[in-house]
């Protein structure tokens, strides 16, 4: 079998049952659920490789249960709806999902987005490990902003600040370059992949967690255009790396 776990949340079980069987197909090991209650639960005690997430879900919908996800961590989410409005699109994909399949959609289609959603997590994973194993890398000081590269860790003011892996490499993309401007697009190419087609809007999510994350974080956006660093004639430093 394969050791990747897919977990397939939709309260219709003929929908369920027909995703699981074609993804078995391919040798992956899944398991369905009924609700984001319990998936939630899932994810305490045996988190998936990948979620594929309706969003009219009884009780918590799967928009809530995308938000609650990407506060933790980066794991890939398939979002799949009837819903198939731009705002719906958007907001899936504005709160944090990697990919969004109207209803009804083909079985093949999804295995095929499953794949590449894997390939890509496979990608960041092998980064982050070359990153890791690196020997004597640096960190970047700017201002009251510390980046620890080696071990992949922020501090702000000298208090670490957890973040999710993507939220760091858009954090360390901006930093890196302090006061320049950055397109939404050149953004979603340095964090997401050059092969990603979800909306521009994923870094505005993104932005905003980061805000969230650090009140004072001096990132502005750049009307028409996107978004940059602010340092105000800060210096950029590099150092070796060590822990704080």
């Amino acid at each position: 079998m394969n050791s990747y776990l897919i977990a397939v949340v939709d309260d219709d079980h003929h929908i369920r049952n027909l995703v699981e069987a074609y993804l078995q197909k391919e040798n992956y090991q899944t398991i369905g659920l009924e609700t984001a209650e319990a998936a939630w639960e899932l994810w305490r005690t045996n988190p998936p490789d990948m979620w594929v997430l309706d969003i009219m879900l009884p009780g918590m919908n799967g928009y809530e249960f995308c938000r609650k996800i990407r506060n933790e961590a980066e794991v890939p989410i398939i979002m799949i709806s009837a819903r198939d409005t731009e705002v719906d699109i958007i907001l899936g994909l504005e709160l944090g999902s990697d990919d969004y399949l109207v209803k009804p959609f083909s079985p093949r289609e999804l295995v095929a987005r499953v794949k590449r959603q894997l390939q890509r997590g496979n990608k960041l994973k092998n980064a982050d490990e070359a990153s890791k194993n690196a020997a004597e890398l640096p960190q970047i000081i700017v201002g009251q902003l510390q980046l620890m590269l080696e071990e992949r860790r922020a501090f702000w003011q000298g208090e670490e600040v957890e973040m999710t892996l993507k939220e760091f490499e858009l954090l360390k993309a901006l930093v890196e370059h302090p006061n320049r401007a950055f397109t939404r697009d050149e953004l979603l190419t340095m964090v997401w992949g050059d092969d990603y087609f979800g909306s521009e809007r994923a870094v505005d999510h993104l932005i905003k967690r980061l805000r969230k994350k650090i009140g004072q974080l001096p990132v502005e956006s750049v009307w028409g255009h996107g978004y940059r660093l602010r340092t105000d004639g800060g210096e950029l430093k590099y150092e070796a790396g060590s822990s704080n």
